[in-house]
């Protein structure tokens, strides 16, 4: 996997993925940022809620569960002192679907914890990583 990281101004970036896709990444204005764009570490959280929702969702479909929406709410904190690590990150799925079955639910979120999403169990090694889920019909 490459990806690049192109420096436009300021504080100001342009990230671009292997596959073709780019975002715009930028600092606050106290760092000489013009808040245009995401903050770097917010993106560490982002892909972190992305890959738990794909193993979540794929799980599920593996299954046969009738999932209709899925969002990950994610809460983190981080160390006061260089480096600012992530010291404590929370990740709340809420997951809508069709008489979906509670224990499987419990067991895709587990899996995706604990053995397929490599970015939670990365991040893992230097913060406290939580989950849990809430099941709407």
């Amino acid at each position: 996997m490459k990806t690049t990281v192109k420096w436009i101004d300021n504080m100001m970036m342009v990230g671009e993925s292997a596959s073709g896709h780019a975002v715009v990444m930028d600092g606050p204005e106290e760092l000489g940022g013009k808040n245009l764009g995401i903050r770097p570490m917010e993106m560490l959280l982002l892909g972190m809620g992305g890959c738990t929702t794909i193993d979540v969702i794929s799980t599920l479909k593996k299954m046969r569960e009738e999932v209709q929406d899925c969002h990950a709410e994610i809460t983190a904190k981080r160390a006061d002192e260089h480096p600012k690590v992530f010291t404590d990150i929370h990740i709340h799925l809420v997951i809508k679907g069709n008489n979906l079955n509670g224990k499987k639910v419990a067991k895709a979120v587990s899996l995706s914890a604990d053995k397929y999403c490599s970015a939670s169990i990365m991040l893992g090694k230097t913060a406290i990583v939580t989950h849990d889920f809430k099941v709407h019909e």
